[in-house]
């Protein structure tokens, strides 16, 4: 598992790659987590165009992520999403939270 976190004006960036499971989605959830209280970001990043295998812990995660954004009064954007991961997202009824690259092509919200 891999997490590269950036920190941008007023925006959080995770860049995950490799498996989110029940292992790595505690640890990725903790990390998350002290820099979102530290930095109180307006928008949460999360780059999953490395991911190659996600499963329910992964959408926990995800909707972990997203209520805390909430109370502190920011959202969350799911990036470029791997077509596996994306299928995923799709199936959870996620499919608001993502935004790709063809987004950006068709002059919708950059993140």
């Amino acid at each position: 598992m891999k997490l590269n976190i950036i920190h941008g004006d007023k925006y959080l960036c995770a860049a995950i790659g490799g498996d989110i499971d029940h292992h790595t989605a505690s640890e990725i959830r903790i990390r998350l987590d002290g820099e979102i209280e530290r930095t109180l970001p307006s928008m949460l990043i999360l780059d999953l165009s490395e991911v190659d295998f996600c499963d329910s812990s992964g959408i926990g995660l995800i909707l972990g992520r997203q209520r805390l954004m909430e109370s502190v009064g920011g959202s969350l954007a799911v990036k470029n999403p791997s077509p596996t991961v994306h299928k995923l997202l799709m199936l959870a009824g996620l499919s608001r939270l993502i935004i790709t690259r063809e987004d950006k092509e068709n002059g919708k919200k950059d993140v």
